[in-house]
Formats: structure tokens, sequence, C-alpha cells
């Protein structure tokens, strides 16, 4: 991979995302809901895809740009999956419906 990218570029994308890990982390372990805590987690991510980015245009080895490809979409997955619990057990389970003119208790006469 031949790019242009000025040293300094790379420092600050390499600076930005590890500055953006550690406040996630901080939010992960503060967070007051779950919502925060995975909200974090996938910011944590990104700052892991940028850095392997940031590390493919630094040495040029373009597999570091694969392992960025996988980490977000296992990220993408995983958050889908952690909002899914999240927001099955924030709402409680709901009553099945009943049909009009049906008796509240099907054992009542």
């Amino acid at each position: 991979m031949n790019l242009a990218i000025p040293g300094w570029a790379l420092t600050v994308l390499f600076l930005g995302a590890l500055g953006a890990s550690a406040l996630a982390a901080v939010r992960v372990l503060r967070g007051p809901t779950q919502a925060d805590r995975v909200v974090a987690l996938d910011i944590f991510l990104a700052a892991a895809v940028a850095l392997c980015v940031a590390t493919a245009l630094a040495s040029g080895h373009t597999a570091f740009l694969d392992v960025g490809l996988v980490l977000g979409l296992v990220g993408f997955i995983g958050t889908l999956g952690w909002s899914r619990l999240i927001d099955g057990a924030a709402s409680p389970a709901e009553p099945e419906a009943q049909t009009p003119g049906a008796p509240a208790d099907p054992e009542a006469p």
C-alpha cells in the first residue's frame, strides 16, 4: 500500500483512538445503565477498528484492514444482540391478547 500519509496524521489517529478507548473504558466501568455500557463498548470497538486501520496505514500490511473489517462486523452483531437483550429485560412480558367477548378466565362458566 503506497499512500503518502504524513506521520503526524497517523500520530493524531493513534492518540484519538487511544483517547476514545480510555473514555469508553471509564464509561463501561461507571455507566449508570446497561445501555450506557453497550454504547461504550461499541465506541471501544470503533476505536479498535480505527487502530487497525492506522496500523495498516503505518505498516503497509493490508491484513490489518481485514482484521478491522471483521471487528466491525462482530461489533455490529454484538451491539444488536445486547440491545435486544436490554430491550427484552426492560419491558415486562405483555399479557396474551384476549379475543373480544371471551371470558377473562377460560375456566369460568
